[in-house]
């Protein structure tokens, strides 16, 4: 079936922003901020005020500060019955939108009733100083106050008038200017702030045994299991199968929890036939032993409480049965709290386990274009646009830019690289928490970009399209332009990366299973989600989720289908090979197949050249791949989504209730079935198909240093494989293969964490 080429108004388009980096300019430039456009504002910092004179009699008055810039007016709050007020507030004004040439600050009375006017200042702009970091701020100075004909009057105000960019420091705490149709009340939503998702850590409960329980009814032996809770989540061992007063269990239950630890572990011993409790013990977590590797740790002791009612009160048996466990924080595990194909950390928890960085990720997100209304005001449609960027555990929020449909933002963030083979995912919405909004924020698109895609110390500066699926099928929403960079801080240690295991040496020393994997990782969700949404201003659950792909689980027939095609496209290199031997076989090309028939024979009497020509040639077609090696960072494939051309009964099914709303039970029974078998069919085909593509990535330059590595790798293996023996190789291969137990070790080997680190285009799935 022939698949149309990508709509081009779905492709990444090149740019060519005014960005700092490489740019010959006349003006001085942080070389923290050379990723974005350069943004000047006029700032006014008003520091304080002294000597006020005062309006009643008792010579006081409620002073407050207006600064006015044409049509633009911000004021800070007001003190009551104060002569020397200290305010502290800085307001930033865009030079773009100034259309005034003075300058005014003047102190008013919010007390009086007719004539508020105490004092003010007046600037010519052109005399304003400028002044870029990494100067010194500028020092404020005290001014006397005037009268609305320039004479002197009593009192001095404290202030501080410069023209500065947005690498100033007072930038992000300033009151902006294109927020003062939001209020001061909406401020604080619109700011741009930098977010920190909690440590997160497992807790393994070994639940060993129990003795002296004392049921209620003492005729016969109890059924006993133990129930585990921690914060909302709850698990239960297997009902115990010595049924005595001493039962035994030895199971692993495990839990998800965020540092600081808020709420305690709590088991009960609960029996099944009566659904009696049996005993409760709560144990503090910070009480609880850390492990950072797989030696066992102690067990303890715990003493079960149980109260009994007597007379309406709650008394307590003094006799305590007792609950042999084993709890201990594991350390040596990375929580998964995101999809596992877009990781962007693969550190375990313990911090005494982390390498150095390998390098630094500089991101500058420019601005974006051609957004869609997402609301109506005043009659039209307009969007309250803000930017999301998570990698690792810093989260970023750019502010928000209020009623624009094209809005600057020209914010640049950095993040420490300890692992090329990550992603980091940008997220663009509309703020529904100013006034006017919905109180929801609602999603845009969405970007994710692999480090191990970017060249070392380029500067990559793309405009992104945002996709957004809808009931109706496939929207633009709009393009973000970004500058992204990568800088390599020890060539070394990047290349030894390849030769370790993705994730900490725990996930393959004690695995978890699928199962409890995917358990653990909605937990961790679920608690990174409600950690931001108590931030200020709160990172809202609906951003959250949607960057971490909460609902990447659920059945899709586009992904399905999409994840089929992908596996056809990798077998299509095999498809090839067999309509080139095919060719071969009959004469189509006489010289080609007498050639072949040449290096046969050779390779027939010769069969130690085999194995060297093998080598050679991949490492010969890897060279000649050089040529068209992608310039480009992945970005979401509208073709490759099969999002494009999906069907309308697709996306109900799609866009369809989980379980699903249909009325009759036997079609809500077999759908919700289907759905979950083909979730789990989907998922092993998308890995089928990542296995396959990271094959094909060897040669493709996708990842430029694994393609090196392997590339050395190919051609060594030339050369060795030339001078040693055929029969020497096969009797090494042969006996290392073979080896024994003993001299084998439970981490993966040098060439599959290689392989395991090569990327897919898993990145480029809708």
């Amino acid at each position: 079936m022939q698949k149309p080429g990508q709509n081009i108004d779905f492709a990444l388009k090149e740019t060519s922003p005014k960005i700092g980096a490489g740019a010959m300019t006349g003006d001085k430039l942080s070389s923290t901020y050379d990723l974005v456009e350069q943004m000047h504002y006029l700032y006014v910092r008003v520091m304080k005020a002294k000597d006020l004179p005062g309006k009643d009699v008792t010579g006081s008055c409620d002073p407050y500060v207006e600064v006015k810039l044409g049509n633009y007016r911000g004021m800070t709050k007001h003190f009551e019955k104060k002569s020397n007020p200290e305010w502290r507030q800085v307001f930033a004004f865009s030079k773009e939108r100034i259309q005034a040439s003075i300058l005014e600050v003047i102190v008013k009375d919010k007390d009086a009733t007719l004539n508020d006017f105490i004092g003010g200042i007046m600037f010519d702009l052109n005399e304003i100083p400028k002044r870029v970091p990494p100067d010194s701020p500028l020092a404020p100075q005290w001014y006397r106050l005037e009268d609305r004909h320039g004479r002197k009057v009593k009192g001095e105000l404290m202030l501080a008038v410069w023209m500065g960019t947005q690498a100033d420091e007072a930038f992000s705490d300033a009151w902006h200017s294109d927020a003062a149709t939001v209020g001061p009340e909406g401020v604080t939503n619109i700011r741009s702030k930098v977010y920190l998702s909690p440590k997160l850590w497992y807790v393994r409960v070994n639940v060993i045994e129990a003795q002296d329980l004392i049921p209620h009814d003492k005729t016969k032996f109890p059924e006993v299991y133990v129930k585990v809770m921690l914060g909302s989540q709850t698990l239960r061992t297997r009902v115990s199968q010595t049924k005595t007063l001493n039962p035994m269990w030895n199971e692993d239950l495990m839990f998800v929890v965020a540092e600081p630890f808020e709420e305690p572990l709590i088991l009960a011993v609960e029996n099944r036939v009566s659904d009696e409790t049996l005993g409760r013990c709560a144990i503090p977590l910070q009480s609880v032993q850390r492990r950072l590797d797989h030696r066992p740790l102690n067990s303890r002791w715990f003493n079960l409480e149980k109260h009994i009612m007597v007379d309406g009160e709650k008394k307590e048996i003094k006799f305590a049965s007792r609950i042999h466990l084993r709890i201990f924080l594991e350390g040596g595990y990375h929580v998964l709290d995101e999809s596992t194909h877009y990781s962007s950390d693969l550190r375990p928890t313990a911090k005494q386990l982390w390498k150095p960085s390998i390098g630094l990720l500089e991101v500058g997100i420019i601005s974006a274009h051609g957004l869609m209304p997402m609301k109506t005001k005043d009659g039209k449609g307009t969007t309250d646009a803000y930017c999301v960027a998570k990698y690792g555990q810093k989260w970023i929020r750019t502010r928000t830019i209020v009623d624009s449909l094209t809005p600057r933002w020209n914010e640049q963030y950095t993040w420490e690289v300890f692992d090329t083979c990550t992603v980091i995912t940008f997220g663009a919405f509309d703020n529904g928490h100013i006034p006017g909004g919905s109180g929801k924020d609602t999603r845009i698109g969405k970007v994710r970009i692999r480090l191990s895609t970017l060249e070392s110390d380029r500067i990559y500066t793309h405009s992104y399209p945002l996709l957004v699926f809808h009931p109706s099928g496939i929207k633009k929403t709009g393009e973000i332009q970004l500058a992204v960079r990568f800088t390599c801080l020890s060539v070394i240690n990047m290349l030894h990366m390849y030769s370790q295991p993705l994730l900490p040496k725990m996930h393959y020393i004690h695995p978890l299973s699928v199962l409890q994997l995917d358990s653990l990782r909605h937990q961790a969700m679920n608690i990174v989600s409600a950690r931001l949404n108590r931030a200020e201003p709160p990172l809202r659950k609906e951003v959250v989720e949607y960057m971490l792909d909460v609902d990447s689980h659920m059945w899709s027939m586009r992904r399905s289908k999409a994840n089929f095609f992908r596996i056809m496209n990798v077998l299509s290199g095999l498809v090839a090979v067999t309509k080139w031997f095919d060719q071969i076989c009959n004469w189509r090309n006489p010289i080609t197949t007498i050639l072949i028939h040449v290096l046969f024979i050779i390779l027939v009497l010769y069969p130690e050249l085999i194995l060297p020509t093998v080598f050679l040639y991949l490492f010969l077609i890897g060279i000649w791949n050089f040529r068209w090696r992608p310039r480009h960072p992945p970005h979401m494939d509208t073709r490759l989504s099969h999002a494009d051309a999906v069907h309308p009964d697709e996306l109900d099914e799609e866009f369809d209730t989980f379980p699903t709303s249909r009325s009759s039970e036997i079609v809500r029974m077999r759908y919700d079935r289907l759905r979950s078998i083909g979730g789990r069919v989907q998922t092993v085909v998308g890995d089928l198909a990542t296995q396959g593509e990271r094959f094909l990535s060897l040669l493709s330059w996708r990842d430029p240093r694994a393609t090196t590595l392997f590339l050395f790798f190919c051609l060594i293996a030339a050369v060795v494989l030339y001078v040693t023996p055929f029969q020497v190789v096969a009797l090494l291969t042969g006996i290392y293969m073979l080896r024994h137990p003993r001299f084998r070790h439970k981490l993966p080997s040098v060439p599959l964490n290689l392989f395991r680190r090569l990327p897919a285009r898993s990145d480029s799935l809708l």
